[in-house]
């Protein structure tokens, strides 16, 4: 009896995630998200700003201290760990999805690995942010944006070139 429930569990389940609309979907806000929310501040008012609003200049400059000081500090207590955690992290799925073939491995690591990326650059930029003048803070913001977005092309495509290879090699049968 518990066999045939975890059959049908497993088959409620999908772990094909490259053939799945929910992976593609968690994807598409991962970056989405990612692209909008620039050291912690949100992408609009960083335009907004740029556009000589007076008020948006000023919580764009308040919240990006805010957000840079509470990056720096979590990098600074928890730096050793979590990059150990992460590359642990990085390595584990790394195995399991190319040497295991396991799918789910493989689209986990798709989305985690370019994210390593965008928070290293986020820790960069965080420790430029301190001093700036609002006017030169809104202009590295924006090329951090620029920066998290091409990141963010490469790791789509990556993801839906080896996503396509995938369930192009899936057998129909299985």
């Amino acid at each position: 009896m518990e066999l045939y429930w975890l059959e049908s569990a497993f088959e409620v389940i999908d772990f094909r995630s490259f053939s799945n609309l929910w992976f593609w979907i968690a994807l598409a806000t991962l970056w989405s998200t990612a692209s909008h929310w620039v050291v912690g501040v949100p992408f609009d008012i960083v335009r907004r700003a740029a556009s000589g609003h007076e008020q948006a200049l000023a919580d764009m400059h308040t919240l990006a201290n805010i957000q840079a000081r509470r990056l720096i500090y979590i990098a600074d207590a928890t730096g050793l760990v979590s990059t150990a955690l992460t590359f642990f992290t990085v390595t584990m799925l790394s195995l399991l999805g190319f040497l295991y073939w396991i799918e789910f491995a493989q689209a986990i690591l798709l989305l985690f690995l370019p994210m390593m990326i965008v928070g290293w650059l986020s820790l960069r930029t965080a420790r430029q942010v301190e001093g700036l003048d609002p006017y030169d803070l809104g202009n590295l913001l924006a090329a951090h944006r620029r920066q998290v977005q091409f990141v963010g092309i490469i790791a789509i495509f990556v993801t839906s070139m080896w996503g396509m290879w995938v369930n192009i090699n899936q057998s129909v049968l299985s």
